[in-house]
C-alpha cells in the first residue's frame, strides 16, 4: 500500500490537505468525524484530489507544500487536475 496527498472540500466550502496510506478509510473517519480536528465541525467532506506517492517522506512534504499555498492557487490545482483527467 502506497501513500496519498489528498484534497477535501468540507460542507462549508473550505478545503482540507493531508496526507494517508489508507485514503478511504481516512475520508470515513474525517465524515464519521473522527479525522482531524479541522473537519468534525465542517462535515461532510468530499474528496476533490488525491496523487499517490512512492512514500511517506515524499506523502508529507508534499502535504507541507500544498498547504503553504493560498486558497486561489490549491483551487488552480483542483482545475488543472480535472483538466488532465478529462
Amino acid at each position: 500500500m502506497g501513500w496519498c496527498v489528498y484534497i477535501v472540500k468540507c460542507a462549508d466550502g473550505t478545503l482540507y490537505t493531508g496526507a494517508t496510506n489508507a485514503l478511504a478509510a481516512r475520508v470515513a473517519k474525517h465524515n464519521a468525524g473522527r479525522g482531524a480536528k479541522y473537519t468534525r465541525s465542517r462535515r461532510p467532506v468530499v474528496l476533490v484530489w488525491q496523487r499517490r506517492v512512492v512514500d511517506r517522506s515524499r506523502a508529507l512534504s508534499l502535504e507541507h507544500a500544498i498547504k503553504g499555498l493560498t486558497r486561489k492557487e490549491k483551487l488552480a490545482l483542483l482545475r488543472k487536475r480535472r483538466r488532465t483527467q478529462g
